[in-house]
């Protein structure tokens, strides 16, 4: 629970395709949250975004899930705690889960391992809330665009993985996890996301 000198710590997750950068950006401009996301949201997060999704060396699956850490780590280090310290909202596009589900689940990786990593990676940060957009990946599929990163184009039965890592994750933490019906037109989308959040 935070405080009233505090912000508040709202994530999106959920399969690409699903409309998380949609929602972040609507609220960032509707509400005047600070919109971030991961990886990416600071300069070295953006080189090693471009590193795990567009180099041209396929990281294995433990190196991947490193890398993803060192940019969650310098990322609450350098944007999440400071701004909410300030009293900002923040709202982020995917983070810890991100990791279970895709270096975890999809990879089929350890995901006691993750969770260590993970741990020291966030410094215990957690969000408020996790709004998980649920899609279908063959609807998701559909969705996404012609040039697909390194990690969108891994086969179907890995973005099923991914799907029900994060359905898993989601069951096992309903007290702080919210799942939407990703499948809704975007409006119903918005609307849904805006009662979770007590924006109407």
């Amino acid at each position: 629970m935070t405080s009233p000198t505090t912000g508040r710590f709202i994530v999106f997750e959920g399969i690409d395709g699903c409309g998380k950068s949609t929602q972040v950006e609507r609220l960032a401009a509707s509400q005047g949250w600070l919109a971030t996301r991961e990886p990416g949201g600071t300069e070295l997060g953006g080189s090693i975004r471009s590193l795990i999704l567009h180099g041209t060396q396929e990281p294995t699956p433990l190196a991947e899930a490193l890398l993803m850490a060192a940019d969650r780590a310098h990322h609450v280090a350098t944007i999440i705690e400071p701004a909410i310290a300030a009293g900002r909202t923040v709202v982020c596009d995917r983070y810890a889960a991100s990791t279970v589900a895709y270096q975890g689940w999809g990879h089929e990786g350890d995901l006691d391992q993750i969770a260590a990593i993970n741990a020291i990676a966030t410094g215990g940060r957690t969000p408020d809330v996790t709004i998980l957009l649920d899609l279908p990946v063959a609807l998701a599929l559909v969705r996404r665009g012609t040039e697909p990163d390194r990690l969108e184009a891994l086969d179907h039965g890995f973005h099923e993985r991914v799907r029900s890592g994060y359905l898993a994750q989601a069951a096992a933490d309903p007290g702080s996890w919210v799942v939407v019906d990703a499948t809704a037109r975007p409006s119903a989308v918005a609307a849904a996301v805006d009662e979770v959040l007590g924006l109407r």
